[in-house]
């Protein structure tokens, strides 16, 4: 799985444990919906700042919503992140 998979699976995971649907979330966060949706899925590249809004609205630190993609092997290096 790629990094922003596992991200976006991460994320989803905490969101079902909470109880929140992803328009919820995306309303604690102050972000759009389709947004999130897209996060969960892997399609968008997260910026520093909506990882901390997202970390934030369900409760735990950026180090936690990241700890899971610290080993995941593919990096797409022909992508310009």
């Amino acid at each position: 799985m790629s990094i922003l998979g596992n991200f976006g699976e991460t994320v989803k995971e905490h969101r079902n444990q909470l109880g929140l649907s992803q328009e919820r979330l995306a309303e604690l966060c102050n972000l759009h919906r389709t947004y999130i949706g897209a996060v969960e899925r892997g399609e968008r590249n997260v910026s520093l700042k909506n990882i901390v809004r997202i970390a934030s609205a369900l409760g735990i630190t950026s180090s936690e919503l990241l700890y899971n993609i610290e080993g995941c092997a593919e990096i797409d290096q022909s992508k310009n992140y």
